[in-house]
């Protein structure tokens, strides 16, 4: 019976630490991969990619040109141009709409790193322009960069910013990134197929091939099936984005191009008094600043720079003078009992020790004594986002499991000591 129990133990663990988040936050390559092309029917409407003009099959991105005259190839990139144009066509339609307000701006940046502005369509792929995107991985943002990697080209991950979800400064990152995979393996195939699997897989993969050609790894077992499907994918939705009406996407509304101008904040502000000053929503700030987490700016700085919409810049000012200092920024303030510590109030609330460092002056919490207050964030206006349940969850998993363990421990000498009395002590005869 405890054996057939198991299975459905760990299934239920399963789902507790692998939630099945919405595609609209998930990578849309991961949740792309569980859709099979073949078990569809094919809408006659599209038009097949071999059937297509040679001009429309070349109309992909020139930096992997080499995908119209290989076979191998084709066939990959008309799957994926029918999973996208097909079997996905609502949600790759939101994505083109989505990109609009970022290609001019990514465009731009990559031009200015010396990286080929065809690269500003991967993010077609990895999170369909939301900056919200977050994969089973833990990869976060337009680029979808893990948090080593991230912070490898300088984007910061703290409690109060994910610099990931940041359509400049990531868009920097990713440049530099795949700029030094380009440098690397001096083939744009391989530095994408690199950025998505990682340098150190696809270097094994080609040293064990004997090949430095990625359409060669596609018919081995050196690569994963994502890999495979990634390059073909990218072109896929290229040739779409560049032509979306051959491929049936006749009536695409496109978001509006960023614009915004930036103030610089020398203290935290709470996000609806910027949005108040700067005459406009805070929907409106959110999306100019989504790197933003929290119910405010970050206080862990010296200086922010808010982006608010294009022209709002004097009156944010003007508006932002009148509101003493005391309002901009809003706080609980908790006072300490007796026995209290960092790290307890920490994992009550739900909040890092460093966010709370970070509210305070250490000087005046340190050593925490009953009766001195500390600031925490507000009830009314923090709530936790998926990243904090996902460390409570493992906080929580980890005292289950030292509970356990020390319970198992326990029993285990109980047990012993039981066994080692001789049998009339434990019956009570003498």
């Amino acid at each position: 019976m405890i054996i057939r129990g198991i299975p459905v133990l760990i299934f239920v663990c399963f789902l507790f630490v692998f939630p099945a988040y919405a595609l609209e936050v998930e990578n849309p390559v991961t949740a792309a991969n569980h859709i099979s092309v073949d078990s569809q029917p094919a809408d006659s409407n599209v038009p097949v990619l071999s059937g297509l003009p040679e001009d429309k099959i070349k109309d992909g991105p020139q930096i992997v040109s080499d995908y119209s005259s290989n076979a191998v190839a084709l066939r990959a990139v008309e799957k994926n141009v029918t999973l996208f144009s097909e079997k996905i066509r609502e949600k790759f339609s939101v994505w083109l709409s989505r990109s609009g307000q970022y290609l001019e701006l990514m465009k731009k940046i990559l031009k200015e790193r010396n990286v080929p502005e065809e690269i500003v369509f991967l993010p077609l792929i990895e999170s369909g322009f939301n900056p919200y995107a977050y994969s089973p991985a833990r990869a976060s943002g337009y680029w979808q960069f893990i948090a080593s990697t991230a912070k490898k080209y300088g984007l910061a991950i703290t409690w109060w910013k994910d610099e990931r979800r940041d359509p400049v400064k990531s868009t920097v990152a990713a440049a530099n990134y795949l700029n030094d995979l380009y440098q690397m393996f001096g083939s744009w195939n391989l530095a994408m197929a690199a950025y998505n699997a990682g340098e150190g897989k696809i270097l094994k993969a080609l040293n064990r091939t004997k090949t430095d050609d990625y359409w060669s790894l596609l018919g081995t077992n050196q690569i994963k099936k994502e890999t495979k499907d990634y390059v073909p994918k990218f072109i896929a939705a290229s040739l779409i984005a560049n032509s979306p009406e051959t491929y049936g996407f006749d009536n695409v509304e496109y978001h509006a191009p960023l614009n915004y101008e930036t103030v610089t904040l020398t203290s935290p502000v709470d996000l609806d008094v910027a949005a108040g000053c700067a005459e406009t929503s805070v929907e409106v700030i959110k999306e100019l600043n989504p790197e933003l987490k929290r119910w405010c700016t970050p206080p862990d700085v010296r200086e922010y720079l808010l982006r608010i919409p294009e022209g709002k810049k004097g009156i944010f000012r003007d508006n932002l003078s009148q509101i003493p200092e005391e309002k901009r920024f809003t706080v609980d303030v908790y006072t300490a009992k007796k026995g209290d510590t960092l790290k307890g109030i920490s994992q009550r609330k739900g909040i890092p020790v460093q966010a709370i460092l970070d509210l305070n002056d250490m000087e005046k919490i340190i050593p925490l004594k009953a009766g001195i207050k500390i600031y925490l964030p507000p009830r009314e206006k923090f709530v936790l986002d998926r990243e904090d349940r996902d460390i409570v969850k493992k906080v929580s998993l980890k005292q289950k499991r030292r509970s356990f363990e020390k319970n198992r421990r326990t029993a285990k000498k109980v047990s012993l000591r039981h066994k080692s009395k001789p049998a009339k002590a434990r019956s009570g005869k003498t």
